[in-house]
């Protein structure tokens, strides 16, 4: 290492100056003329925060480190992320504004730690409109040796948990670091053989030595605990690698769009990998008739999940896609047999295909009809697509390109960042699909086909989807009637004729101040809203995942905050543009507004992590004011989305996936919870009782439909606490009773009869809460009551609470439909009252999976 001097270091942690040396720049003093651009890295994939800051040269595209800094910090990157790069930029005399480019850490690492440096990246970046480059933490390992004075073979072995390991080699010389193969994950015990093949010559570095270092030992030499982890000059360095290599440009900030950054995972979730093994070796009778027709597995019992092909949502065009099962292996080899004639794969050859974890199969159905299927093998970093066949009478309607995409997903999961593919010469309509989709003809493979046919190989780019956000549709919310015109009032005869391209915006002088933008990330849908002082909400944006969590029954939370990452750029994207076009103005950037919120809890926890790191981005990016909003709370506000007036005091039924609760509300801010679930809420015991029934997901819409054509009466299902004397609620029960019914009819051989079974149970659901909720009305006296919550848009619910409150004389104020799920818009409204409040939270502030409603926060 160079020559570098100590200044004053963090708790528990190192910063350090760093001489101009360190990098071997022969041009260092070209950084520190006038012309500063500076980058900023950092990267939480481990247990410690690395932070860089860096001089970006673009005569000789080098990087000139001005400062690192590493800190321990387990479990709580979140919380001392954004505090210590504040701290580093004014140690170094560097302000926010003169960051050119935002470096981050990508992976493979912690899940959680590399999503909170993504996300927070991703919000700095998009606040201050500059690049994000990502760069592999483990690239920033290797690099940090080449710093160090190391040379030779390096196995770079990063901890993946489960006994699993991330192990990449590399080559390190006098010229700089070259990476010898792809990110993948294996087991511990595996990966020390392969390395140990190397002759134990190896040089060994990353945190997976804190667990397996005597496993690793007879494959090399560890290096010194200090050069385990990602650092700041690692990251710097990792990033002049790959802008001399033209694969990074850190001041195009229209390459580097923070959007299309995403981390490295090398895996599939969970969930999917356990789809793929069950769907691998069960072989169902009849999906679509129900679970009890799913064959015995010798594996394990029989599951709900198993009815993937009735839960998996059919597109717009009526085609349902689904990861190919065993059950249809038949079928895709017909198909195959059809399309390619002597080139097919046998019954046996696809079936063998399934259960590999480097193997991605998906299949595209219309009805019970297989339209076509196809798979790819991902290796070295890429994914070569094996198969794409579609029925000859199914072509021309997208199933090819869709089916690509869904493989491409998949494969850059599973760590492919390219695409290769042999197709027959011939074939110029597939060719063209496949230009299409971004490939390009390398070269040709003579007589490669069985008939002596050659080949052409075409590479590129992954083949994603196209849809608005992360392949999901963005739904764009009706401003409220009598809201529209207040936002026209405002920028009457105003800026709707300004050049677009001014450098400068003129929002409306009579825009009613704050401006704020608030995010909700808490559970499936990616959400941003922007509202104004006189709380009209001038954009509310939802990306919704359904889509994506449909085929497991419910929604998995590693997949939902997968999709957050990908998502909420281009969510916040759109809120501009909708508000920009509201308030007749040519844009809307970060700097416009006065302050940025976000859902901060209660929810699922990985998807929370990922709204308030990127939101802390921005309003950091911004210097902007951060505030925090409860998602029960803000149930509470979407009353007054569709009514501006309402107001405390008032009973609330807050009815929602993961929520059932009476709450008093005696002012804005001031809640007495009177009355909560003890198990089960009422949108999760309905997406139960329609997974029973094979319905699908989510449960709450189905069930409803169901329900009216079914009699009420028909089953008298218990009521649960209907008459314990107090305010609590149980759904555990109900539910139990509803799905030993289901079973009992079915092994009685007798036909379910599900719109009296759909009507019944949501009955006995509706029964409880009004009668709950008019005790609580005649405990307190309220006079008004209101819902909240996704349960609150069924219509039986709706019109049960307007004749309770006819009968007893209140007021009765429902939510929009539109507002009844989660949505930004209910945030945005919370966030304003605090921002008036002064109660903003700082920059060390987390996402909590829970919260009461009743603490002041």
């Amino acid at each position: 290492m160079g020559e570098g001097f100590e200044v004053a270091p963090h708790e528990n942690g190192r910063v350090t100056q760093v001489g101009q040396d360190q990098l071997g720049s022969s041009r260092a003093t070209a950084a520190f003329d006038g012309r500063r651009r500076y980058a900023l890295a950092f990267d939480t994939a481990n247990e410690v925060i690395a932070i860089g800051i860096g001089n970006l040269c673009a005569d000789d595209h080098t990087v000139h480190p001005i400062a690192s800094a590493e800190a321990s910090a387990h479990r709580v990157s979140n919380t001392q992320l954004l505090p210590r790069i504040e701290a580093l930029l004014t140690e170094s005399g560097i302000a926010r504004d003169q960051l050119a480019c935002v470096v981050c850490g990508r992976g493979p690492g912690s899940f959680t730690g590399v999503r909170i440096a993504m996300a927070t990246a991703k919000g700095i970046a998009s606040a201050l409109g500059v690049a994000l480059v990502g760069v592999s933490s483990l690239d920033a390992v290797a690099w940090n040796a080449y710093a160090a004075g190391v040379r030779g073979a390096l196995a770079v072995v990063a901890d993946a948990m489960r006994k699993e390991v991330y192990p990449v080699r590399y080559a390190l010389g006098d010229d700089g670091v070259r990476r010898l193969e792809a990110d993948r994950v294996l087991k511990a015990e595996l990966a020390a053989e392969e390395l140990a093949a190397d002759d134990g010559e190896l040089l060994i570095a990353g945190d997976a030595l804190a667990k397996y270092a005597e496993l690793f030992a007879p494959a090399g030499a560890s290096l010194p605990e200090h050069l385990w982890a990602p650092t700041g000059c690692g990251l710097l360095l990792a990033l002049q690698a790959a802008w001399r290599g033209g694969e990074a440009d850190p001041l195009d900030a229209h390459r580097h769009d923070p959007a299309f950054a995403l981390p490295v995972y090398t895996r599939l979730s969970d969930a999917e990998e356990n789809e793929r093994i069950r769907l691998a070796k069960n072989d169902p009778k009849n999906l679509a008739a129900g679970v009890q027709e799913v064959a015995q597995r010798r594996d394990q019992r029989a599951s709900m999940h198993d009815t993937a092909v009735l839960n998996a949502r059919p597109a717009a065009d009526g085609i349902t896609y689904k990861p190919l099962d065993a059950a249809h292996v038949a079928s895709a080899a017909a198909l195959d047999a059809q399309v390619l004639s002597e080139d097919a794969w046998s019954a046996r050859l696809i079936a063998d295909e399934l259960p590999r974890a480097d193997r991605v199969w998906w299949a595209g159905y219309e009805g019970e009809a297989l339209a076509g299927y196809a798979g790819g093998w991902v290796v070295d970093g890429q994914v070569q697509i094996l198969k794409v066949g579609v029925d000859p009478s199914q072509r021309r309607r997208g199933i090819a390109r869709e089916l690509l995409a869904r493989v491409a997903a998949d494969a850059r999961d599973l760590g492919a960042t390219s695409c290769s593919l042999e197709v027959r010469a011939a074939n110029s309509g597939a060719q063209a699909l496949y230009e299409a989709v971004g490939l390009h003809s390398v070269g040709r493979r003579p007589r490669y086909y069985a008939d002596g046919e050659d080949a052409v190989i075409m590479e590129g780019p992954l083949p994603l989807a196209g849809h608005d956000v992360a392949g999901m549709e963005l739904q764009v919310q009706p401003l409220q009637p009598g809201r529209a015109a207040a936002v026209g009032d405002q920028v009457a005869g105003g800026t709707a004729s300004c050049d677009a391209a001014e450098a400068s915006l003129r929002v409306p002088s009579s825009l009613s101040r704050p401006l704020i933008l608030a995010i909700e990330s808490s559970c499936d849908e990616t959400a941003a809203a922007i509202v104004d002082g006189a709380g009209n909400l001038v954009a509310d944006v939802v990306a919704s995942q359904i889509d994506f969590h449909a085929r497991f029954g419910g929604v998995v939370p590693e997949i939902a905050s997968r999709k957050h990452v990908e998502a909420i750029c281009g969510v916040c994207d759109e809120c501009f543009d909708v508000a920009a076009r509201n308030l007749g103005v040519p844009r809307l950037a970060w700097s416009d507004l006065d302050a940025v919120g976000v859902t901060y809890a209660p929810g699922l926890l990985g998807a929370l992590v990922v709204g308030v790191a990127f939101a802390k981005g921005a309003a950091w990016g911004a210097d902007l004011p951060f505030i925090g909003v409860n998602h029960l709370e803000g149930h509470l506000y979407a009353n007054k989305i569709g009514s501006p007036d309402f107001a405390p005091p008032a009973i609330v039924s807050l009815v929602s996936g993961g929520n059932t609760l009476l709450v008093h509300m005696l002012d804005w801010g001031d809640y007495e919870t009177l009355g909560a679930t003890i198990d089960d809420a009422v949108g999760e015991a309905f997406d139960k009782v329609a997974k029973a029934l094979g319905l699908g997901y989510p449960g709450g819409p189905v069930i409803s439909r169901c329900a009216a054509k079914g009699n009420p009466k028909a089953i008298p299902f218990p009521r649960a606490m209907m008459h314990s004397g107090d305010l609590r609620f149980s759904l555990s029960g109900l539910k139990t009773a509803v799905v030993s019914y289901i079973n009992k009819e079915r092994a009685a051989g007798r036909e379910l009869d599900i719109p009296d079974i759909a009507a019944s149970f949501q009955q006995a659901v509706v029964d409880v809460q009004v009668k709950k909720a008019r005790m609580a009305l005649e405990q307190t006296g309220a006079r008004e009551l209101c819902l909240g919550g996704g349960v609150a848009a069924n219509p039986v619910l709706r019109e049960a609470y307007q004749a309770l409150c006819d009968k007893l004389h209140v007021h009765l104020t429902l939510p929009p439909l539109s507002a009844c799920g989660d949505n930004a818009g209910m945030i945005a409204l919370v966030a304003l009252d605090r921002y008036r409040q002064g109660s903003f939270f700082g920059l060390d502030a987390d996402a909590q999976a829970h919260a009461s409603l009743d603490e002041a926060y």
